[in-house]
């Protein structure tokens, strides 16, 4: 509400790039009121983040949306090398893998960053939420009870807690004292842009120059006329106007600067690798490049980002809605940063050529064993796992029975259907019952309490253990 030209929500979200929009959505279809400041006016215009890894394709199913991201976008096209205007040989980009029922999505699925966007902003619309432009956050100040931000406007915005998601610069970090720590990956400055192309084939990934700092690479960006334009320079601040564009393209393909028939955005940036010293301040969080800056190569940065959010989201919801303890959300940097750190080092490996885009960047190995949530072990899973797919005899699908703000107590087997569950359960948990034709190899027998994010918090062949679980997580 608004009281005294102070807008009153339950948390204040800066920044909707993958990240806020990501939260946002995840918060509102929970009935969280969120509000999401962008100090931009509009959604970001460019394609930099343009890989979707096969986990996050999974959180986008749990939010409603993957059937517009695969509908809207396409698969990597096959690497096609270039020397002297010639196509000298192809290669692909990623390790590929079928899908299975444990693992639906089996391939990184291209996607521009600015459609991913308008997919997300639109259903948080469609959920009643919003995002408000031109606002940037300029004092930040907490106290025991809540954040209190000015925004630009003059308005204030005072919120229960706050998440900055507002980039690799992040103001909000910044006010907070939070320093970033790591390293340049490389010296050598990358210009990125989205440009109309005529007469290039949209089959291939076409690559140009090696390896060195006349490397240059124009990918097709699915679902779109455009293609994105990546290249490497020795030295200086490269040249980011349309005619510099142009005369690059001219310069390290066999293409002519006519050819490049529009320039729609261009940007220029030295790849680095840093992670935040904490992921949070009071009741402030950092999430997405605010708390981890990635090289681009391998398309782990905006995957990583997005699932931040979902592991922030159920928390802030389940604090904010469920009555959970406070101390659920010390276990967002508990597992999060551990995982942004691997993640980091990842990534810096491909850039200099020591990793290959591998089952490892696919993020599907990426959990929480050993973490604060994850107990107990059963069947072939132990907490803190990623929850697979499967399909049911009835043809329902796992994935379908997890989607949304609940937690999924599976039961899978014969000896575990015979297991007696607690007389009450918190409301916010779900019991499923597997039946005997049901067959499920990537579970094994027993008891799994699947979070709202999709990992296995607790597993057991029996219920003792699970309210003890339960407290932890929501009110029980």
């Amino acid at each position: 509400m608004e009281l005294n030209n102070v807008k009153e929500v339950d948390v204040l979200i800066v920044g909707a790039g993958p990240t806020g929009l990501t939260l946002a959505v995840d918060l509102v279809r929970r009935g969280v009121d969120a509000f999401v400041a962008e100090r931009s006016d509009g959604l970001f215009p460019g394609s930099r983040g343009k890989g979707l890894q096969p986990r996050t394709l999974e959180v986008l199913h749990d939010l409603g949306v993957v059937d517009a991201v695969l509908t809207a976008g396409g698969p990597a096209p096959m690497g096609q090398l270039w020397e002297d205007g010639r196509r000298i040989s192809e290669h692909d980009m990623f390790d590929r893998a079928e899908p299975t029922e444990a693992e639906p999505f089996g391939e990184p699925w291209l996607l521009p960053q600015w459609r991913t966007q308008e997919i997300l902003f639109a259903r948080l619309r469609e959920l009643g939420g919003d995002v408000a432009f031109g606002r940037s956050v300029t004092r930040i100040e907490q106290d025991a009870d809540g954040v209190t931000a000015t925004l630009s406007t003059g308005t204030a915005v005072r919120a229960r807690y706050a998440v900055a998601a507002d980039g690799g610069r992040s103001t909000v970090r910044t006010a907070l004292g939070i320093d970033m720590e790591g390293e340049t990956v490389d010296p050598a400055p990358i210009l990125v842009a989205d440009v109309r192309v005529r007469d290039l084939d949209r089959g291939g990934w076409h690559t140009f120059g090696g390896t060195g700092s006349g490397w240059a690479a124009i990918c097709p960006l699915p679902g779109t006329e455009d293609f994105q334009l990546v290249a490497r320079f020795a030295e200086g601040a490269p040249d980011t106007t349309p005619e510099g564009v142009r005369a690059l393209v001219a310069a390290r393909t066999h293409l002519t600067a006519d050819q490049v028939t529009e320039v729609l955005w261009a940007s220029a940036f030295r790849p680095r690798a840093a992670l935040a010293q904490r992921f949070r301040g009071g009741r402030v969080f950092l999430a997405g490049d605010a708390a981890h800056i990635h090289s681009p190569a391998g398309g782990q940065g905006l995957n990583t980002s997005v699932q931040d959010a979902h592991n922030l989201g159920w928390k802030l919801g389940h604090v904010l809605r469920h009555g959970a303890p406070q101390a659920l959300l010390d276990s967002y940097e508990e597992e999060r940063r551990p995982v942004a750190a691997d993640v980091l080092g990842l990534s810096t490996r491909i850039h200099r050529g020591e990793a290959r885009r591998g089952a490892v960047t696919r993020q599907l190995g990426l959990g929480y064993r050993g973490g604060p949530l994850a107990d107990g072990a059963a069947g072939v899973l132990t907490g803190g796992d990623r929850a697979p797919d499967g399909r049911l005899a009835d043809g329902t699908r796992l994935f379908d029975v997890f989607r949304g703000p609940h937690f999924t107590l599976l039961v899978v087997g014969v000896d575990a259907l015979a297991t007696k569950l607690p007389d009450e359960l918190p409301d916010v948990v779900r019991v499923r019952r597997t039946q005997p034709e049901d067959v499920l190899p990537a579970y094994g027998e027993g008891l799994f309490l699947v979070r709202p994010d999709g990992y296995v918090g607790w597993a057991g062949t029996d219920a003792e253990g699970l309210l003890g679980f339960l407290g932890k997580v929501t009110r029980c």
